[in-house]
């Protein structure tokens, strides 16, 4: 059941989020009038929406944001210069937006902040979104290797 937000859940998951993407990324992504999910059985949050669109999930293994398509849009949107980016030749692009892993073949250019298991927004060449995932690579070596899967992609936008 969808509850709004109480005030120590948007600090928790704006610091959160503020600390996975960068400084003030947790104001963006999750405004005031958020609703959280929780766990029926430990009552930690769960799913976040925002207007009845998913914007992440709160992962309880290691207590990390995994974003929504929605999320995604929003942080690109609303960020001049966003974190955790992704750039593949737009010749990939469905591939991709099918939900197909990106291969660092692929890649024209990564965040240099991005670490292995990090989680990225895949955009193509004009910065259209095409997917969300996790970096199975640093951003250097997305950029340096020539093989290899460089993002798992979890959820494509035509998926």
């Amino acid at each position: 059941m969808k509850v709004k937000a109480s005030w120590q859940d948007l600090v928790k998951l704006r610091g959160v989020a503020s600390f996975q993407f960068g400084k003030s990324i947790g104001d963006v992504l999750f405004p005031d009038f958020v609703e959280v999910v929780r766990s029926s059985k430990t009552k930690r949050i769960k799913l976040i929406y925002c207007r009845d669109e998913l914007l992440a999930t709160l992962r309880p293994t290691d207590g990390h944001l995994s974003l929504s398509l929605a999320g995604a849009r929003r942080i690109l949107r609303r960020v001049k210069n966003p974190p955790s980016i992704v750039v593949v030749r737009s010749d990939v692009s469905s591939f991709i937006k099918k939900g197909g892993n990106v291969f660092a073949k692929h890649v024209v250019k990564a965040d240099d902040e991005i670490r292995p298991q990090d989680e990225v927004i895949v955009v193509d060449q004009k910065g259209n979104l095409l997917a969300v995932g996790r970096a199975m690579l640093s951003g250097e070596e997305i950029l340096s290797f020539k093989s290899g899967v460089a993002v798992r992609v979890r959820r494509g936008l035509l998926e």
